[in-house]
């Protein structure tokens, strides 16, 4: 697994991708932290929300071509027949991926240092913050793994994968056409964007952390099953 891991991680930065994704993220990230700051803010942790539009939007990027490339290329079978579990090669690809997610995010850990040398920050928020960005994340790369797993086109799993983040973001709204109250708040309590604010407005929620640890777990194990029937296909 660490060998895909490192093949992978290293194939973000020898190529645009990788570049052009921390860029985006540090002018958002810059731009956001310079409002606040412009105002006394100490609250770091109200980036999150704000970011949670370019995390939807830019992610897809990221996952695109996680499991998609190799088939496009038609060398997936020389990768499937390494010495290497098929979990091993999804689990790799996951984290190298996060692993990008997580480098894009740490910025904002020094903005939070900058604020500590003028202030005095209330870190616990901060840091229950911080994880629910990496935790919801975590699920949005996993989704569009799994999506990248279903095709071959990098390009078309990164529009279903934009379209499927899309949805999540506007689920309460939908929800909300069923007339049903319970189905409308449960839309909203799962709605990706909402837990964005959860985090950042509350204490720490085992419920919401469960939620995403779980997501991740279903959606790699579903990426390893397509992998796997394309494997014995």
């Amino acid at each position: 697994m660490s060998a895909i891991f490192k093949r992978e991680f290293k194939s973000y930065f020898t190529s645009p991708l990788g570049y052009v994704y921390l860029a985006i993220f540090l002018f958002f990230e810059g731009y956001f932290f310079v409002n606040l700051f412009g105002y006394g803010s100490p609250n770091n942790e109200i980036i999150f929300p704000s970011l949670s539009t370019v995390i939807v939007l830019v992610t897809p990027v990221l996952t695109m071509r996680l499991l998609s490339e190799e088939r496009r290329q038609k060398i997936d079978q020389a990768l499937l027949t390494a010495p290497v579990s098929v979990s091993g090669i999804v689990l790799g690809k996951f984290l190298a991926s996060f692993a990008v997610y997580a480098l894009a995010l740490s910025p904002v850990v020094l903005f939070e240092l900058i604020v500590t040398l003028l202030s005095s920050p209330n870190w616990l928020i901060f840091l229950n913050a911080w994880l629910g960005a990496m935790l919801i994340g975590a699920a949005l790369i996993a989704i569009g793994m799994f999506i990248s797993a279903l095709t071959e086109s990098p390009i078309i799993s990164c529009i279903l994968t934009l379209i499927a983040f899309l949805l999540l973001m506007v689920l309460p709204s939908l929800a909300s056409l069923a007339g049903v109250q319970w189905v409308t708040d449960a839309a909203t309590k799962i709605a990706f964007v909402n837990l964005f604010s959860s985090f950042t407005t509350s204490i720490f929620s085992v419920v919401d952390v469960i939620f995403l640890l779980s997501v991740v777990a279903v959606f790699v194990f579903l990426s390893i099953r397509a992998v796997e029937r394309r494997r014995w296909a």
